[in-house]
């Protein structure tokens, strides 16, 4: 198994040598691949993403990736089109012994990853600026047939797409239009679909009623931040980002500048990432020791200063570690 791994700025570091420390408990001995990226390598090299990373990404099973600063839309975003990581998936999970406002959550976002108004296609003009919207009927069935293939392979019973088609009449009406063609396919999972400002209410009144969410690029963007809320906030958030041939998973958090080298960061995003990228390596046991022995430390408070403990990012990944050792 050969794993890339780019720390990249700020926190991302002391985060991903901590889901180190947790990777090397479980025994698999991986090959790790050490790439470098972001404002820091921009700074030494001239470059955010130096070729030598893309090949990196490249060779490796699956990809690591801390965190990047001002750079991030020149180091994640392109690699998610470099590779044709289309799909990002997003879980929403309340976790033991973190605040949250529901104590029971446990759903899927899946955001289409390549177009949408992230295609960065804009002008000025004598008014102001346009933006240009790319909603495609290929990348919409490729993101909708994966969300249910996600649903029947995690043994979800319904997905939900989201749209704005009442306003947004041909991008959105092809994106639902298409949704219901490939969930035809799929008669064993329930399929509905909302509009995204009442799913945006729905996400605070009644989040237990979804179980995967499909839905185009920048509303993705929205909700899941609205949804890693619901549970806790960025620091306990992970992420994939997932392709034909490669994944890259990170956490959803930023660089954090304003607290890198204090080894003060919440280590439990990136840890989560570790473990969903086990999952995708067809690792399902390794995945669900790190997901227990997490789950034990919280449950302790055994955690950073921001889920209410006293420890060390280092000190908190040694916690998990012990536990999968023991």
């Amino acid at each position: 198994m050969k794993i890339a791994v780019i720390p990249g700025d700020g926190i991302g570091g002391e985060v991903m040598d901590a889901a180190l420390t947790v990777l090397d408990a479980l025994d698999l001995n991986p090959e790790l691949i050490m790439a470098d990226a972001g404002d820091d390598c921009l700074e030494r090299t001239g470059t955010p993403l130096p070729d030598e990373t893309l090949e990196a990404v490249g060779e490796a099973d699956a990809t690591l990736f801390g965190a990047a600063g001002e750079s991030a839309a020149d180091v994640i975003v392109k690699l998610r089109r470099e590779f044709g990581l289309f799909a990002n998936l997003r879980p929403v999970r309340s976790l033991p012994g973190v605040q949250c406002l529901y104590p029971d959550l446990d759903f899927v976002i899946v955001r289409e990853n390549t177009e949408d108004l992230y295609v960065g296609d804009e002008e000025y003009t004598s008014d102001g600026a346009v933006a240009r919207r790319v909603i495609t009927r290929a990348a919409s069935e490729r993101i909708v047939r994966f969300a249910f293939d996600y649903a029947v392979g995690d043994g979800r019973g319904g997905v939900t797409a989201v749209h704005k088609a009442n306003v947004l009449k041909k991008t959105d009406g092809i994106f639902r239009e298409v949704f219901y063609e490939v969930a035809s396919s799929y008669p064993q999972v329930e399929a509905n679909d909302y509009y995204v400002d009442a799913t945006a209410m729905y996400l605070i009144t009644q989040p237990h009623e979804f179980d995967v969410i499909v839905t185009t690029n920048m509303f993705g963007d929205i909700l899941s931040d609205e949804a890693a809320a619901l549970v806790g906030g960025l620091g306990v958030a992970p992420s994939a980002n997932i392709g034909e041939k490669n994944a890259i998973f990170e956490p959803v958090h930023g660089s954090a500048p304003q607290i890198a080298g204090k080894n003060i960061a919440n280590p439990t995003a990136m840890i989560l990432s570790t473990a969903l990228m086990l999952k995708h390596l067809k690792k399902p046991q390794e995945a669900q020791k790190i997901q227990e022995a997490l789950e034990e430390t919280l449950r302790n408070g055994l955690v950073t200063p921001d889920l209410g403990g006293d420890l060390g990012t280092d000190e908190m990944a040694r916690e998990i570690a012990r536990r999968i050792e023991g």
